[in-house]
């Protein structure tokens, strides 16, 4: 028994990890969505961040219609309005259009993700964003919380 009781704690940790690593518990077996990366800039303004994935849809067309943070805080769809003096100015938008069969890369000019209102990200951790897609369903993945200043990655390196 006592052996037992030594080893669930460890059971239990490779099964999350499992779960996490291939898409989560919730996923869709079925899913024809696929997230090729994401990643967190470390908050420069305390709860305050954006967040860039690259999400493949190998089947029909689809829609990101919200997302979760295991920080907390609110995240808002993102998307370009216009380029006014060489900024470009974004609007919340209810949905994130995924065509049918193509990449979909959210970037700081393009979709995207904004974080308010969240816990505390450090660089080279690791957060979990909750996607729910109004077709393929609800999983989860990991982004990397990262720092452009100290070498760490940004969009424009990857």
């Amino acid at each position: 028994m006592r052996r037992l009781r030594s080893v669930l704690p460890i059971a239990g940790a490779a099964l999350l990890a499992a779960l996490v690593v291939t898409g989560c518990a919730s996923a869709n077996a079925t899913s024809s969505i696929v997230v090729a990366s994401a990643y967190v800039p470390q908050p420069t303004t305390p709860g305050t961040t954006v967040a860039y994935l690259d999400i493949r849809n190998n089947g029909r067309a689809d829609k990101l219609i919200s997302v979760q943070t295991s920080v907390g805080g609110k995240v808002q769809l993102r998307a370009p309005m216009a380029r006014h003096a060489g900024i470009m100015i974004m609007r919340t938008v209810p949905d994130i259009p995924i065509p049918a069969n193509s990449m979909t890369l959210l970037n700081p000019n393009s979709f995207h993700l904004l974080i308010t209102g969240a816990g505390a990200m450090h660089d080279g951790k690791d957060i979990m964003l909750r996607l729910t897609f109004a077709n393929a369903g609800t999983f989860t993945i990991l982004a990397l919380v990262t720092n452009p200043e100290s070498g760490g990655s940004s969009y424009f390196l990857n």
